[in-house]
C-alpha cells in the first residue's frame, strides 16, 4: 500500500473522507527518530491494508499539526472522519504500529 503525503489542500478528500481509518505520522525530514520510524511505517504500510498510511510534515503543514495538538515528533495518530481516536509518541518499530493499530481498531 502507498504512503500518502498530507497537506491542507488535500486533508478533506484524503483523511476526512476516507473509508477507512487513516494512520497519520507526523514528523519532520530533520528528525531522527522520525527517519527511522519512516522506514518502519514503509515496512508496516507494505503489509497492511486494514488502514490507510499518510504522512504529514509538521515543518511544512503546521496548521495540522496545530489541529491535531502535536507537541512532539514523531506522533502517530489513529483518525477516522478526521478525528483522533488514538496515539503514539516516540519511536517505534513496525511490529510497535501493528500493535498499535490493531490494538485500537
Amino acid at each position: 500500500m502507498n504512503i500518502t503525503q498530507i497537506t491542507l489542500d488535500n486533508f478533506q478528500a484524503e483523511v476526512s473522507k476516507s473509508d477507512k481509518p487513516v494512520l497519520l505520522d507526523f514528523y519532520a525530514d530533520w528528525c531522527g527518530p522520525c527517519q527511522v520510524v519512516s522506514a518502519e511505517l514503509e515496512a508496516f504500510a507494505a503489509e497492511n491494508d486494514t488502514v490507510k498510511v499518510c504522512k504529514v510534515n509538521t515543518d511544512t503543514q503546521a496548521v495540522l499539526a496545530s489541529m491535531y495538538g502535536i507537541l512532539s515528533i514523531p506522533t502517530l495518530l489513529l483518525v477516522r472522519g478526521g478525528k483522533e481516536f488514538a496515539r503514539h509518541t516516540g519511536g517505534c518499530e513496525k511490529q510497535d504500529i501493528a500493535n498499535f493499530v490493531a490494538s485500537n481498531l
